[in-house]
């Protein structure tokens, strides 16, 4: 398989995308997945093309698809007899939705486990849900429209090397910090 390196330098602009068309997952039991995601996500099955020749199913709701495809011997993969556990940092879909509350309430009803979380940035809070689907697929459900979304180029840095002219205080977290204060090295170094 031949490897295709590509420069930032010579990238024209990001690729023509729209949005997050679907989520494509694998499961043991088609059926036992479909249930999940129709009953706890609320997603609603929708044709899926004749043409493939193995079991799967289509799903569909608040503008994103799901596609779940068999696969029996899944299971087979997997070393642990145990299931993993919910970790917040771990792969996971999040959907965003408008009552925590509510989707607790729920949860403990179906005597599901879960974990919960909140992230808190500038006076917002954000409440987070994480569970598993029959699978082990780790979904999160939160509240995080209320975190804005902020550009990193909107966002000033205080520069860590005292070479640099002092700026503003800070406004975005320390990621987003050395993010910009890459791209500024990698501006100067571009201007010499």
């Amino acid at each position: 398989m031949e490897t295709v390196a590509v420069e930032v330098n010579n990238f024209e602009g990001a690729l023509p995308l729209l949005s997050l068309n679907h989520v494509s997952l694998l499961c043991t039991s088609v059926w036992d997945s479909l249930r999940f995601y129709e009953q706890v996500l609320g997603f609603v099955p929708i044709k899926r093309p004749s043409s493939f020749k193995f079991n799967g199913a289509w799903l569909y709701n608040y503008g994103i698809g799901i596609h779940l495809i068999e696969n029996p011997s899944i299971d087979d993969f997997d070393t642990s007899a145990e299931p993993r556990p919910i970790n917040p940092k771990d792969n996971h879909i999040s959907f965003q939705c408008t009552d925590v509350g509510l989707v607790l309430r729920r949860l403990e009803d179906m005597g599901m486990k879960y974990v919960t979380a909140v992230v808190e940035d500038e006076g917002n809070k954000v409440e987070q849900v994480f569970f598993h689907d029959p699978d082990g697929y780790m979904i999160e459900l939160c509240n995080c429209e209320n975190i804005p979304i902020i550009p990193l180029s909107s966002c000033s840095f205080k520069p860590r090397s005292s070479s640099f002219i002092k700026s503003a205080p800070a406004k975005c977290g320390f990621i987003e910090n050395a993010m910009m204060e890459s791209l500024s090295m990698e501006m100067l170094n571009m201007s010499f």
